[in-house]
């Protein structure tokens, strides 16, 4: 789906209004949703250079210099400080580029001083209990419960330069951009819902980073939503922009641990190993395989010889007869693309033995 299909696609349920702000409507039309989408999850990322690039045409695109700024404040609660800091920065010079160059950038409105008997705490706990659908307390650290409340749904959340829904679409595409934050995806998955945003705005999440080249992350959000929304028990996710493919169902039995298939063009296959699967030793007779590992970190080991360790551009060329077993490492996930040479007539797996966990243990 191209760039502008998702915006118009986003443009069919966006509301913008110039009167007083409804905090659980999206006050950005399609195109902004989609820009400010890609701008939350750039910042996640703390890729600076693609950041740029969104933020330039996330202001084409209308959005304000307030709005932006007050995205990459907020996100500061969900991705650090440090990244927030680093995204206000390129923010900024983004701006002092646009003004250099003649470019229209709208500075924006800022935020309503907040009255002198505002109530953070009270305020912020009753749009936390809105967001998350209940009461919600954080009886094991009270400070934290305190901080949530008071300062993140209490004193942030109540700056109305965006609204509720806006907010909520920020903070999903963000945490779209990082790993093993799963179960926060899918709390502000439903959050988002109960803020106002509309399930065609939340799917077309997805679609925004993939039109942007975000595949792993499109993937991650896409996973969040079936599970939050769709009742899914689970919906694994690649954990790279390598796709996942299938369940390995037809060679189960020959692994420890599950493992993924998806096949590609040219003979070439995409093997995905979650943490701890491995291969049984197994012999290749009649042809040479070759694994180049594409994601996470792993290990290959032939018979009487050392493992090595599987890292993003290793490659393994696998002789002809010579047992060997490959797969994850204990605490990561690992991928390989794999793919035979030098094929005789007749090549063919001789399958063997598991990969013992004393041997497996071994290796850290």
């Amino acid at each position: 789906m191209s760039i502008i299909a998702v915006g118009l696609l986003l443009a069919s349920c966006g509301t913008k209004t110039e009167t007083k702000m409804d905090k659980n409507v999206l006050s950005f039309d399609g195109r902004q949703a989609s820009a400010m989408s890609v701008i939350a999850c750039q910042e996640a990322r703390g890729d600076q250079s693609s950041l740029t690039l969104a933020i330039d045409e996330g202001l084409d695109a209308g959005l304000t210099v307030s709005q932006i700024k007050e995205a990459l404040s907020q996100l500061y609660a969900y991705t650090g400080f440090p990244r927030s800091l680093n995204a206000l920065g390129t923010l900024q010079k983004v701006v002092e580029q646009r003004k250099a160059m003649g470019k229209a950038t709208e500075e924006g409105k800022d935020a309503t001083p907040m009255a002198e008997n505002y109530n953070a705490l009270k305020q912020g706990t009753e749009v936390q209990t809105q967001l998350s659908g209940q009461p919600f307390n954080y009886s094991f650290c009270p400070v934290e419960d305190y901080y949530l409340k008071a300062h993140l749904f209490g004193d942030i959340f109540a700056r109305d330069n965006i609204s509720h829904a806006d907010r909520e679409l920020i903070t999903v595409s963000a945490l779209s951009g990082l790993e093993g934050v799963m179960p926060q995806l899918q709390a502000h998955v439903r959050g988002a819902l109960n803020m106002g945003v509309t399930e065609a705005q939340l799917r077309s999440i997805p679609l925004s980073l993939r039109a942007h080249g975000l595949e792993a992350e499109a993937m991650r959000c896409e996973a969040a939503i079936a599970m939050a929304v769709d009742g899914k028990a689970e919906a694994v996710v690649s954990p790279s922009a390598w796709p996942l493919g299938d369940s390995n169902t037809a060679y189960a039995q020959y692994f420890t641990g599950q493992s993924y298939l998806a096949q590609m063009d040219g003979g070439m296959a995409n093997v995905s190993f979650e943490p701890g699967c491995r291969n049984n030793w197994h012999i290749h007779h009649g042809a040479v395989q070759v694994l180049v590992c594409v994601s996470g970190r792993g290990w290959y080991q032939e018979w009487g010889k050392d493992a090595v360790e599987l890292k993003p551009g290793v490659v393994i060329a696998i002789p002809e007869g010579v047992k060997h077993w490959h797969g994850a490492a204990a605490d990561s996930w690992m991928q390989h693309l794999t793919y035979h040479t030098d094929m005789h007539q007749g090549a063919s797996n001789e399958w063997l033995e598991p990969v013992t966990d004393e041997v497996y243990g071994k290796l850290k």
